[in-house]
């Protein structure tokens, strides 16, 4: 399904191609419900990666994981090719699982930092003024050297800013208590929904998305999201982040005569829902600018006005299936999906596009000098590995014999902000406790920190350690701190906190 650097996407009155040098001008697959989107996007990632470029998709029904089996044969496929003129050769692909949980694939996680004050907005489903403060909290962190690494440092970090509101408000702004308040709930809820188990170490290094197989075949990168699809604020926000990552971390290639990676953004609509513009401006000005990084990315959902017109205008490439036209808001997107097309005087392709049986589909895609190529009627290709989801066993198996297998499993508590606004509490209240001439310093870290039985009313060791903090953080001076955190910390990025903490587009912390 490759040739001269192009892959065979289907036949209409002649085959269609999707040049590999342009596939990094982006593209999209749309159309109704059981109309065979998730073939395309199957046929497109197969060819992919036989071209030797990675792929990232996420897999909403656990239909994509039979690209790790060889196709079976079935009736329909093998007379598809034949009616477009290929031969029907069973194959797999090699794949890896992955899975925000760590059920179904090897468990994928960012840090707090990372992902940004703008990202987790987003996540929290916060307003103007939560999202505010929550950037005054980050821009503390930031100012004060600590690093953010899961849901207890960012707990702490809001406590403090919490009981320094009044002093902090002079110089970053009104920080209310109550929005404070309001925000820790909604990590509460965040956390109730496991998204806690996201959030924290260790992260993910996008490197070990872009690999190849033996055989020079790019790796399938297939994210579980049956489960995830339950919460879909943190299904679109992970996406992101992750496509925020390859376009900070990647350096500029320019056009290559192939992308370094595709990644496929399924229900791509639940990005857009609700979205502030700020974050639809900051995702068009990515899509726009990561194809220089030598990222394709293809956006799969049910209409085209799902995607805004401003993002919608960097997608080169596209499949359209078909789509039902018996409202007025359906009737709106097909006339959207036609006029998006380069017209073909051979057919009215606003009446095509309601007239398309199963795995047909109208396809365009950019030619010559970048310019999209007349929109065709096509009978779009059969995979090669089966269709539909392989065997729970299958994908355990696959799971086990990977070499990611015990990379991300287990999750890392190293050094943070929480345990550095800790030991800083030790020191205070053991210098308070030395002053005031009372008992020895175990007998004080052992009220600090609860031991014994803990009297009735008495304070948690969160709220302990946030009273001794606040005596002392605020006068502490930003670079002792800074050099005493990256010394400290063990994790990849601690060793760039002293220097200086650098976010990228969408908020998060670069790599350094």
């Amino acid at each position: 399904m490759l040739q001269d650097g192009k892959i065979f996407i289907g036949k209409s009155t002649k085959p269609e191609y999707l040049d590999l040098r342009l596939a990094n001008r982006h593209g999209l697959v749309t159309g109704a419900t059981g109309t065979g989107k998730t073939v395309s996007l199957q046929v497109l990632a197969e060819g992919f990666s036989n071209a030797g470029v990675p792929v990232f998709a996420a897999d909403i029904k656990g239909d994509l994981s039979g690209m790790a089996a060889p196709g079976n044969g079935k009736e329909p496929l093998v007379k598809r090719a034949k009616d477009i003129g290929v031969e029907y050769v069973p194959d797999k692909f090699p794949v890896v699982f992955w899975d925000l949980f760590g059920e179904q694939g090897h468990r994928v996680r960012a840090t707090i930092s990372e992902m940004g004050p703008l990202l987790l907005s987003r996540l929290l489903d916060l307003n103007d003024t939560q999202e505010g403060v929550l950037n005054i909290a980050f821009r503390i962190a930031d100012e004060q050297g600590l690093l953010l690494l899961d849901l207890k440092d960012l707990r702490a970090l809001l406590q403090l800013v919490s009981d320094n509101a009044s002093q902090l408000t002079t110089s970053y702004g009104n920080v209310s208590k109550a929005t404070i308040g309001t925000i820790q709930r909604q990590l509460l809820v965040l956390e109730n929904q496991q998204g806690d188990e996201f959030l924290g170490e260790p992260a993910l290094d996008i490197k070990d998305l872009m690999r190849n197989d033996r055989d020079g075949r790019g790796i399938v990168n297939i994210l579980a999201a049956d489960k995830l699809m339950s919460n879909p604020r943190l299904y679109a926000t992970f996406l992101l982040w992750l496509m925020s990552e390859l376009f900070e971390e990647l350096p500029e290639v320019g056009d290559l005569d192939q992308p370094k990676m595709v990644f496929f953004f399924d229900e791509a609509h639940l990005l857009f829902n609700d979205a502030p513009k700020a974050l639809v401006e900051t995702v068009e000005r990515v899509v726009r600018l990561i194809r220089s990084k030598g990222v394709g990315v293809y956006f799969i959902t049910q209409n085209p006005i799902d995607v805004p017109e401003s993002v919608l205008a960097q997608l080169g490439n596209r499949v359209q299936h078909a789509l039902r036209a018996y409202t007025p808001r359906e009737q709106k997107a097909v006339r959207a999906a036609a006029q998006s097309f380069r017209e073909n005087p051979a057919f009215d392709t606003q009446k095509a596009i309601t007239e398309l049986g199963v795995g047909e589909a109208l396809v365009s895609t950019l030619e010559g000098k970048s310019a999209p190529s007349m929109v065709e009627r096509t009978l779009i290709a059969p995979p090669m590995a089966q269709v539909g989801p392989i065997e729970l066993t299958e994908r355990q198996q696959i799971i086990a014999a990977n070499p990611m297998k015990g990379k991300y499993d287990q999750s890392i508590d190293v050094e943070s902000a929480y345990e550095m606004l800790a030991k800083r509490a030790e020191q205070a209240a053991a210098e308070a406790k030395a002053a005031e001439g009372g008992g020895g310093i175990l007998d004080m870290l052992g009220g600090l920190f609860g031991a014994g039985p803990q009297r009735k009313g008495s304070m948690t060791v969160g709220q302990r350690v946030t009273r001794e903090v606040t005596r002392t953080i605020v006068n502490q001076t930003v670079g002792n701190l800074a050099a005493e955190i990256g010394k400290s910390i063990g994790g990849r990025q601690g060793s760039s906190i002293g220097r200086a903490i650098v976010r990228g587009t969408l908020g998060g912390l670069l790599r350094r």
